[in-house]
């Protein structure tokens, strides 16, 4: 079996998915970037599709509460984590920031992607109803995952540990616009 990349050369398998967790560790920074802007741009176009015009989209200057960016539609203010990692990632859980737990509306959005064409979804939805307080992260602390140079992961006192299973599947960014916003009517034709 051959996979064929965006290259002009066809790879084994076992090839390909080296060069391409080599690429999304190398360069994760920007990977989160692009994720993050395709996210955008997917839930702006649902939205307009919607009819809701009546959006804000904040940054956070400094990474010190837990959350990326804070979206306001549909009067909900949403205070999002983003997490991400390819379909094929056997990621089984993702360490939180337990600051986001005191923002109103807060929520987790882990953000499941192709690795070769960066095309998003499904999404995994952590977060209540609008206008309603995060989920309890519960009580186990997650720890670095560099251990020192006896060996040691020290634990991360202000994050915890959330296993997939927590997590709600949502297949579309229509989905998570009625997860993020509640009930958003169409405009009229």
């Amino acid at each position: 079996m051959e996979i064929k990349l965006d290259v002009p050369i066809t790879l084994p398998v076992e090839a390909a998915a080296r060069a391409m967790v080599s690429t999304h560790s190398t360069e994760s920074s920007l990977r989160e970037k692009i994720i993050e802007h395709l996210f955008i741009g997917g839930l702006l176009r649902c939205l307009w599709r919607k009819g809701v015009r009546d959006i804000e989209i904040l940054r956070s200057e400094v990474d010190r509460s837990g959350y990326d960016l804070v979206l306001e539609a549909n009067g909900v203010m949403r205070h999002i984590q983003f997490k991400a990692s390819h379909r094929l990632a056997k990621t089984a859980e993702m360490d939180i920031q337990v600051k986001l737990q005191r923002k109103p509306c807060a929520c987790v959005i882990w953000i499941r992607f192709d690795a070769n064409r960066m095309e998003l979804g499904p999404y995994l939805w952590f977060g209540a109803a609008p206008h309603q307080g995060m989920p309890a992260l519960g009580d186990k602390i997650s720890r670095h995952s560099k251990a020192d140079s006896s060996g040691y992961k020290a634990e991360r006192p202000n994050h915890r540990v959330i296993k997939k299973g927590r997590f709600e599947e949502l297949a579309t960014i229509d989905e998570v616009a009625e997860r993020l916003f509640g009930v958003v009517t169409r405009a009229d034709p």
